[in-house]
């Protein structure tokens, strides 16, 4: 029986305690969540796309690993993301390479984000901050993308020597392929806070894409739209915080601890 008295009271204190914790996390005024929120944080998203390519539907997701920092400045809670790292999985037989030097080449601009609370958790709105690459534009949001490949404005931005930023491709063929592309990163997310301190919610993706060239050069690949997945859940964004000494290298080691295991498109 004191047996009994004494497990109660131990399951009474641990929902006590566990209660009070969930409460005084939805009883943040926005200033203290704001304040919670500060640091660096490990970065994983993924955008899930439809492609037509001739009479089917080719999925792909683009997995994206990197870094966000927030700060406070001027009683606003400041975004900064970088990038290290980006993986492209497709339902077709497809194995793709982007280069890192590709992707720690997205640098999109520091932006304010919405402070909002939602079902009793703070979180906030990324808003979007085209970022171009391959492409030199004065106005990076509103100058019209290039549809040429001839344009004077695509740029060399991997410094390969080669047109735009370069992906490598081995598919049906037997040799790798390699196509030059530029891009106009365009995003935007939501995310609120959890128990253990992640930032968890969903991308919004609009970016703008067109092939410069291939090699072998008598390979045409057309200009097909990728077209975000309608359903939110399969385009993710998990940010777990990290200490502040955290760089790509040692991202990219431990992503199998920080991350969960990337889906099948």
């Amino acid at each position: 029986m004191m047996n009994y008295i004494k497990h109660s009271k131990i399951l009474t204190l641990m929902l006590f305690i566990s209660f009070s914790s969930h409460l005084a996390a939805n009883d943040l005024s926005r200033e203290e969540f704001m304040e919670s929120a500060v640091g660096r944080y490990a970065h994983y998203d993924i955008v899930a796309y439809n492609q037509k390519v001739a009479r089917n539907t080719m999925r792909t997701l683009i997995i994206t690993y990197g870094f966000t920092d927030l700060k406070i400045e001027n009683d606003q809670l400041i975004a900064t993301e970088s990038f290290c790292h980006a993986e492209q999985l497709s339902s077709q037989p497809f194995v793709t390479k982007i280069p890192d030097a590709m992707t720690t080449n997205i640098v999109p601009k520091s932006t304010p984000v919405d402070i909002k609370k939602q079902n009793g958790k703070w979180g906030f709105f990324r808003p979007e901050t085209p970022t171009p690459i391959g492409v030199k534009l004065d106005d990076w949001a509103n100058e019209p993308f290039p549809q040429d490949p001839n344009d004077p404005r695509l740029s060399d931005d991997d410094q390969d020597g080669k047109p735009g930023v370069t992906v490598k491709i081995r598919a049906y063929w037997l040799f790798p392929v390699e196509i030059y592309i530029a891009r106009r990163e365009i995003f935007a997310y939501h995310v609120f806070q959890q128990k253990d301190g992640k930032l968890e919610g969903h991308v919004r993706d609009r970016s703008e894409q067109i092939i410069i060239g291939s090699s072998p050069e008598f390979l045409k690949i057309p200009n097909a739209p990728f077209i975000q997945d309608k359903d939110p859940k399969k385009s993710p964004i998990i940010l777990v915080p990290v200490s502040e000494d955290y760089d790509c290298s040692r991202l990219m080691k431990e992503r199998k601890t920080l991350f969960p295991r990337n889906p099948k498109p």
